[in-house]
């Protein structure tokens, strides 16, 4: 393993004494540098993930690095302490770039460089959709060194914003590249790739290896090391995975029953689409339980604040699409939901990833309705196993839906009345997909959308 390699040189003389060799035990090992260690410990990190082992000393020696690692892995670690130990040595304003598929995801990136670099004073810019370009330009405009965007925003500050360049970059992350990809940012990242220096270290970090992904890699990265935590589809050991089979009506009855019975943990239900997220979040309310919403057409404010309810445990159950399921770093999720099962299976994987984290031990449950038979078997057939059944009442399921029948009708209501509030304000909320298709679609849709 290249990790192991690594240790004796990478160390310090006096450590190279030491008997045990064979796998590196600490950051120190790895070639991390003291203070940059300390702050490994102050956040609580005591070992490093299997992602860090194999990337971080490869990445030390100034190679390219593409890591493929399941979601939870460690990954952010893994680029973020050498681009911070290669600033130590050599600091410079725009020393580096992050490029993210989501909104969240950049904010949560951002701070882990900040706690990582705060005692050797790096700063860190959010560049992203859904907030103010002009308050982005001042904060380019101080020159921090290190940038975290999305790749739509990021294009309109360097084609529109003076004085703005990135032709000093030094280094260049790609994470959750696979879903950069598949939110059509193809032509923005091609901008991106045309504007920065052919000289910088990139570092491409995936979770899975698509077509479009080995495309980037041929065309970003030069004779890169592959560091592969896991190359198949896994699921994490310590997650216990349940299924149930439904009639498609009874839905929320079950979600209701199945609360109740899990009641004192929290939950992330995962829905496919914003209305319905928005509608079950209503749902659930009006049935006394704390729940809040988290999708894409809520505002930039109101996402982060429905995740730091949820973080601060002061919201027991957390209903997103998938917008939320990858990368979000919540760390006490106890059972995940697939209400609306994923119509792609590897989504199911991120999804499951929110629960069991860290070693801990977790629960899945996903709704299969007689619509949804095809769907699972493909998840079935992708992780290798055959999920064992839920085991239900079906009927004190069936004594739930008539309150759950009189919660959905005041939850239609609450739906219209806030569709009519949105109507009068005119409110365009700027989602992050909507930037990637945008090239693609005609403004004239979201006109008929309102009328």
């Amino acid at each position: 393993m290249a990790a192991g390699e690594q240790e004796g040189s990478a160390a310090e003389p006096e450590q190279e004494q030491e008997p045990a060799a064979e796998e590196p035990r600490s950051f120190k090992d790895l070639g991390v540098t003291d203070v940059l260690c300390e702050a490994c410990d102050q956040l609580g990190w005591k070992v490093p993930t299997k992602i860090q082992i194999e990337a971080i000393p490869v990445a030390l020696q100034g190679r390219d690095v593409i890591g493929l690692a399941e979601t939870g892995s460690g990954k952010t670690g893994a680029f973020a302490l050498p681009i911070l130990q290669a600033l130590l040595e050599t600091p410079q304003r725009l020393f580096a770039l992050v490029l993210t598929p989501t909104r969240e995801l950049a904010f949560q990136i951002s701070e882990q460089f900040e706690a990582l670099g705060s005692s050797i004073g790096v700063q860190s810019t959010v560049i992203v959709g859904g907030i103010d370009t002009m308050s982005q330009s001042l904060a380019l405009a101080k020159k921090p060194h290190v940038i975290i965007a999305t790749p739509g925003r990021l294009v309109d500050h360097l084609e529109n914003t003076k004085g703005f360049n990135l032709r000093a970059l030094k280094f260049l992350v790609m994470d959750e590249a696979d879903r950069i990809l598949n939110m059509d940012f193809e032509t923005e990242v091609d901008k991106i790739l045309k504007v920065i220096p052919r000289d910088r270290k990139t570092f491409l970090f995936s979770a899975t290896m698509t077509k479009k992904v080995q495309k980037l890699q041929r065309a970003a990265l030069k004779n890169p090391v592959k560091c592969a935590v896991s190359s198949k589809y896994q699921t994490v050991e310590k997650l216990q995975q349940y299924y149930i089979f439904i009639p498609s009506k009874f839905k929320d009855s079950y979600l209701v029953y199945i609360l109740n019975e899990l009641a004192g943990n929290s939950f992330m239900i995962f829905c496919s689409t914003c209305n319905n997220t928005q509608r079950t979040a209503l749902l659930l309310r009006n049935l006394g339980f704390t729940a809040i919403p988290l999708h894409g057409q809520m505002s930039q404010n109101k996402r982060l604040g429905s995740l730091n309810k949820f973080k601060a445990k002061a919201r027991s159950i957390l209903l997103a699409t998938d917008v939320a399921s990858r990368g979000l770093d919540i760390p006490h999720v106890d059972v995940v939901i697939n209400f609306d099962i994923p119509t792609h299976s590897k989504d199911y994987i991120h999804r499951v990833g929110r629960t069991a984290r860290a070693g801990r031990s977790g629960k899945s449950i996903t709704f299969v309705t007689q619509y949804d038979v095809e769907l699972f078997q493909r998840i079935e057939h992708l992780i290798g196993k055959k999920l064992p059944a839920f085991p239900m009442q079906e009927e004190e399921v069936m004594m739930l839906t008539e309150r759950v029948a009189e919660a959905q009708r005041f939850a239609r209501m609450e739906l219209r009345e806030q569709g009519e509030k949105k109507r009068s304000r005119n409110d365009d909320d700027d989602t992050e997909e909507a930037i990637g298709v945008r090239n693609k679609v005609a403004g004239g849709k979201k006109k008929k959308r309102k009328a």
